[in-house]
């Protein structure tokens, strides 16, 4: 099975976190964030230029790179 990352969503797409990770600051910056395992997190909006997007986590809508969204792994999704 292919690995499924966050940055993989396009908007309106779930995916449930499985993994984070990332340069120590970055990963503890994206749990401080809700992307903890376990948690469902939606793609609200990609900018016109592909980079940053937007996801909704816990009630929140977060702007991510593509780079650090790269580096949460997700369960399973996309789902619309």
């Amino acid at each position: 099975m292919d690995t499924v990352t966050l940055d993989t969503l396009r908007p309106g797409q779930w995916g449930r976190v499985a993994e984070v990770q990332g340069a120590p600051a970055m990963h503890r910056r994206l749990l401080d964030l809700g992307l903890v395992p376990g948690t469902a997190v939606c793609c609200t909006a990609v900018s016109p230029a592909g980079d940053p997007a937007a996801y909704l986590i816990q009630g929140a809508v977060i702007a991510l790179r593509q780079r650090d969204a790269q580096g949460v792994t997700l369960d399973g999704g996309p789902w619309d």
